[in-house]
């Protein structure tokens, strides 16, 4: 028994040792929990119908904004970067990162304070076209979030800075898995009783299991918590490198806000509907992008700190082509497989027929800038990693003023539906990573672009062409052979159709010579290794 509890212990605490190994175990986890969450959304939209989960989502602005600002703008950025540089002295690494931790904290407490004090006069100005009785209900789960749940995620994302710090993965992606777990247990057993207000208290209850689960990780690192502020160098960088990151995360939150506030002007659910489509648009983000640029941060920091750059250059091309490889059919697949997509993540009960459709015409808009999205974390963490917050901070202002303006210009100008809000933020981050690319590309001296583009070309050549087999494929299957009024059998027509995608757009590849096709088989081996493993903690035990 003891042996079968060190091996496990091995397992979960074990670090990764390249950014590859890392990006397919956070892969791995972001997928499961991913796939958590469209569960928890399905088992919201089958209790509560468009315009009641538009009180849910506009619940989580506020709060959303503020963990935004103070975690998303500095931690994952910043915080890992600042923890490598002290990793080897303990004490060094104790006071500086003790002290980053409770001035945010202490950031933290001032912001609670004054929101859930000013929070019944900022709402109703970002929901101006709901009901007084509908903001008056926003304001208090509003609030609730605040207290309830804000100081535990903050916590807990602070721990998994420090697990993603020492390349330990595994606990970090575990606990978004039981935070979405928490919801939707009490959304199905206390509905009766609290209605909306359950799976709100599921996500203080989440975020308290989110904190709990990752406290291990204290013990697996070189940091020692102390209760002081000291006005250390490592702090002074901290602030220095995340105020343009956070002017950062503030505008694209701004931006946030004014999508919430459009939205409430074009009819009840339309924010569900907008909220609904992007999240699903998210997913091979997450899966994909941002798995990349979480793992890569580490790697890339230490290898452009020993001034290897050559090999710098040649990892953020092959991450690209690798990124637009995965993503490209996947857009692709968003495009053309839009409504069974919706039906299967959100065919709840009170989810209906216009609603899918809205949806599913929303997700297609959003699926064009899949590639751009991924492709944008991956570079953004090049800049973080030779220290340079500044430029993303620039061209993401622009970027954004970009997305406000066509979505202004598509509302009221042009009285266009929910979806055009997909479309402006489409063209913004595709605007935003191009640019950002070229930027890099100066800072570095070069990339070789004829090269990159001849092997996108090929990539996008081959997922157009098997896409079109595909649709054609799934429009023949759908009533032919699969009865899709129930949702088993529009998972089956997905899963088939898929199938039948993925295998095509494997073998165009490999007669168009896409080197990155070479990528499927590293993946195989590493899932084999994993697999391995997984296997010898669950058997080898006594």
């Amino acid at each position: 028994m003891e042996k079968f509890i060190k091996k496990t212990s091995n397992f979960i605490f074990s670090k990764q040792t390249s950014i590859f190994s890392s990006a397919l175990l956070l892969s791995l986890m972001i997928v499961l929990t991913s796939f958590s969450g469209f569960l928890r959304y399905r088992v919201l939209s089958g209790y509560f119908d468009k315009e009641q989960l538009d009180i849910f989502f506009a619940s989580f602005r506020i709060p959303d904004l503020i963990f935004e600002i103070l975690i998303t703008g500095a931690l994952t950025t910043t915080f890992i970067p600042i923890y490598l540089r002290y990793k080897n002295n303990r004490k060094d690494l104790s006071v500086n990162i003790s002290s980053i931790i409770n001035f945010i904290l202490l950031l933290l407490a001032a912001f609670i304070i004054v929101t859930a004090i000013f929070i019944d006069r900022i709402i109703p100005i970002m929901t101006p076209g709901y009901s007084a009785e509908k903001t008056k209900i926003i304001i208090d789960y509003s609030r609730l979030l605040l207290i309830g749940q804000l100081p535990f995620f903050v916590l807990g994302n602070f721990l998994t800075g420090i697990g993603q710090a020492n390349k330990i993965f595994f606990l970090s992606a575990l606990a978004p898995i039981l935070y979405n777990l928490s919801i939707i247990l009490t959304t199905v057993f206390f509905f009766q009783s609290f209605h909306l207000s359950a799976p709100i208290w599921g996500v203080v209850l989440g975020s308290f299991v989110l904190l709990l689960i990752q406290v291990p990780l204290i013990s697996y690192s070189d940091f020692d918590y102390k209760l002081i502020i000291r006005k250390t160098q490592g702090l002074k960088d901290f602030i220095r490198l995340v105020v343009p990151r956070t002017f950062t995360i503030i505008v694209a939150q701004i931006d946030a806000t004014i999508d919430l506030t459009l939205a409430t002007l074009l009819g009840g659910g339309a924010y569900t509907i907008f909220y609904f489509a992007q999240h699903l648009q998210l997913l091979p983000v997450s899966v994909i992008g941002i798995a990349f640029g979480q793992a890569s941060l580490p790697y890339l920091t230490e290898i452009y700190r020993d001034k290897k750059i050559e090999e710098f250059k040649k990892i953020i091309t092959d991450s690209i082509l690798n990124l637009l490889f995965l993503t490209v059919p996947i857009a692709l697949f968003f495009i053309f497989a839009r409504t069974p997509l919706i039906r299967l993540f959100f065919g709840g009960q009170k989810f209906d027929w216009d609603a899918t459709v809205q949806t599913a015409i929303t997700l297609s808009y959003f699926s064009v800038g899949i590639p751009f999205h991924a492709v944008y974390y991956l570079i953004t963490r090049c800049f973080y990693a030779i220290m340079d917050s500044r430029t993303p901070f620039f061209v993401g202002f622009f970027s954004i003023l970009i997305n406000t303006c066509l979505s202004l210009l598509f509302v009221f100008l042009l009285k266009l539906p929910i979806w055009s809000l997909a479309i402006a933020f489409s063209a913004s981050i595709s605007v935003n990573s191009v640019i950002l690319f070229l930027i890099l590309s100066k800072k570095i001296k070069g990339f070789d672009f004829l090269g990159i583009i001849y092997s996108i070309s090929k990539i996008i050549i081959s997922g157009v062409l098997s896409a079109i087999f595909a649709y054609g494929t799934m429009k023949l299957l759908d009533g032919l052979v699969f009865q899709t009024l129930f949702t088993i059998n529009v998972f089956f027509l997905l899963a088939t159709t898929s199938i039948i995608y993925l295998g095509l757009y494997l073998f165009i590849c490999w007669i168009l010579n896409v080197k990155e096709i070479y990528l499927v088989t590293q993946l195989l081996l590493k899932a084999k290794e994993y697999q391995k493993r997984i296997t010898e903690v669950y058997t080898q035990h006594e």
